[in-house]
């Protein structure tokens, strides 16, 4: 990790699953929710391998976090209840999502709106 970069203090799970708490040793904390995590989640599912092939992930308003696990001294992988798993959340990239939220989510907002998908999950076949 480079000298400029914050370390984080704490990363805990709220207890209804749906946030994840990040302290760094500057002060800076942030409450980063479930869903916002889900859908910009550093996995290549999600942002592809290059900025054409990112996905807009929609439909995880109820998602929580069903685990949290250590990726030696520089991630936490995030488990979710959709069981999306494969993204490393590096202590880079959590500051980023918290520093940036509030820019990160109107675009994510915006791009749900052009592609004409919902945060809401898909509804399901009746009878089936």
């Amino acid at each position: 990790m480079a000298a400029n970069e914050n370390w984080p203090t704490e990363i805990r799970l709220k207890r209804d699953r749906r946030s994840l708490h990040v302290r760094f040793d500057d002060g800076a904390e942030f409450d980063l929710p479930a869903e916002y995590l889900r859908v910009l989640s550093p996995s290549a599912e999600v942002q592809g391998h290059s900025p054409e092939q990112r996905q807009t992930v929609a439909g995880k308003v109820d998602v929580t976090i069903a685990a949290v696990d250590p990726v030696g001294n520089y991630a936490v992988r995030l488990t979710f209840s959709d069981r999306h798993d494969s993204g490393l959340f590096s202590w880079t990239y959590l500051r980023k999502l918290g520093t940036e939220r509030d820019a990160l989510w109107a675009g994510y907002l915006g791009d749900l709106e052009a592609k004409g998908l919902s945060r809401a999950p898909a509804a399901r076949g009746k009878g089936l």
